[in-house]
């Protein structure tokens, strides 16, 4: 599907990749993985070039889509998007519940109206565009499911093969949506790490691209457009907090791109949000780092015991970048119990109508303790994102029943 915001004329202000811990450059004419050092890769823009040409009024005039951005993503110059119609995500403010809790406002960015259904559409769009642009015909990536679902849609649409190896235990109905797509799905009796390890051998036997997270540079600059549009959307002024759930970290890592680009180009400030990393209790490499003072997880986290999937990555590739903005921003790791996130989950839908994934519920449970604990402030504006549709994921049972062959009793309703 093409975008208002692509014309074909349209400038590239990409420099180079480099590496995101030794500095070292590298061309960005062609594909690559990790840097020589083993970590990811970002990609840098002649941001001087790019504040002397844009403006926030040609901004405000483009179509809202996550493209309207193209002076600040890699995709200037490719032949052809990858888009299925990626909208701006709205931010919904929770006036009920703020009230109930006499904070300050709560904003939610709900990534769940993405095409597939969660925020891994961002990334996925940009990466299959730039595999595509490459000559890459087939590619791989390992996924608690949604990454999967993405990859599985993006790939169908640019005409690749597409093989997705996933948990066991990944919900029914995101596997039946990868296979739906067309993708071969396999499921693998272990956990995410297990199946990044078949997908990394599988691209060397067989010329796979790797899509996996931070594994190439470009999901980051997808994941950036959450960055991005949440700045415009609150008038180019930032949050105090930003809640996020923190597995692989792509969201995390992009948006504080973001933030870097914005600043760099003379739209934002120096004030940055307090960046929370919000991990289950089940499941914590993260916080357990943040806990001990370190700058990295030191190994992966077992037994992982949580039905929290998006956030379930025992030990992230991105662990240093992740740590590094949590210390920049004076932000936190903080892990929560499955049981009060889909407490918090139920809360949410039946008082302000907003239905959460898990992992949005995490957020939601972490900044309620955060509140009570005092490492938020009552006058506080947050963001909490919900990073998937809620419907993507098991709801209890509705038990109630009604005989309609019998007298009903109304006032027993």
């Amino acid at each position: 599907m093409p975008s208002q915001n692509y014309p074909k004329n349209s400038a590239s202000y990409v420099t180079h990749l480099e590496c995101s811990e030794t500095g070292s450059r590298y061309d960005h004419d062609r594909l690559h993985g990790l840097s020589s050092a083993g970590r990811p890769l970002l990609v840098r823009y002649d941001l001087a070039a790019i504040g002397n040409t844009l403006s926030k009024d040609a901004l405000q005039r483009r179509a809202p889509d996550m493209w309207r951005f193209r002076e600040l993503l890699p995709v200037a110059g490719v032949k052809e998007l990858v888009s299925l119609g990626e909208p701006i995500t709205p931010l919904i403010r929770l006036a009920r519940t703020a009230s109930r809790l006499s904070c300050g406002e709560i904003l939610v960015k709900d990534e769940g109206r993405l095409p597939t259904g969660s925020f891994k559409a961002r990334g996925l769009a940009m990466a299959i565009t730039m595999a595509k642009a490459f000559g890459k015909t087939r590619v791989a990536i390992p996924t608690a499911g949604n990454a999967g679902a993405a990859a599985a849609a993006y790939a169908a649409h640019a005409g690749m093969d597409a093989f997705v190896f996933t948990p066991e235990d990944t919900p029914e109905v995101t596997l039946r949506e990868i296979g739906y797509h067309g993708a071969k799905v396999y499921r693998v009796n272990g956990l995410i790490n297990r199946c990044a390890e078949i997908v990394r051998a599988g691209s060397e036997a067989m010329g796979w691209h790797d899509l996996s997270t931070l594994e190439e540079p470009y999901r980051i600059e997808g994941k950036k457009t959450m960055g991005l549009e949440l700045a415009e959307q609150l008038g180019w002024e930032l949050p105090e907090f930003i809640y996020y759930p923190t597995g692989g970290g792509t969201g995390f890592i992009g948006m504080w791109k973001a933030f870097e680009e914005l600043q760099a180009i003379g739209w934002i400030g120096a004030k940055r949000p307090r960046m929370v990393a919000v991990q289950s209790t089940g499941c914590g490499p993260i916080v357990k780092a943040f806990e001990e003072g370190r700058d990295h997880v030191e190994a992966p986290w077992d037994p992982v015991e949580t039905q929290m999937h998006g956030v379930r990555v025992p030990k992230p590739l991105g662990d240093r970048l992740i740590m590094k903005i949590i210390s920049e921003s004076a932000g936190f790791a903080v892990a929560i119990s499955d049981a009060a996130a889909e407490e918090a989950r139920a809360e949410l839908a039946r008082e302000d109508g907003l239905h959460l994934c898990p992992e949005g519920a995490l957020c939601y449970a972490a900044f309620k303790a955060n509140l009570a604990d005092g490492r938020v402030a009552r006058s506080d504006q947050v963001v909490i994102f919900n990073t998937a549709c809620g419907l993507k994921s098991p709801m209890p049972p509705v038990e109630r029943r009604l005989d309609c062959t019998k007298p009903i009793d109304y006032s027993e309703l």
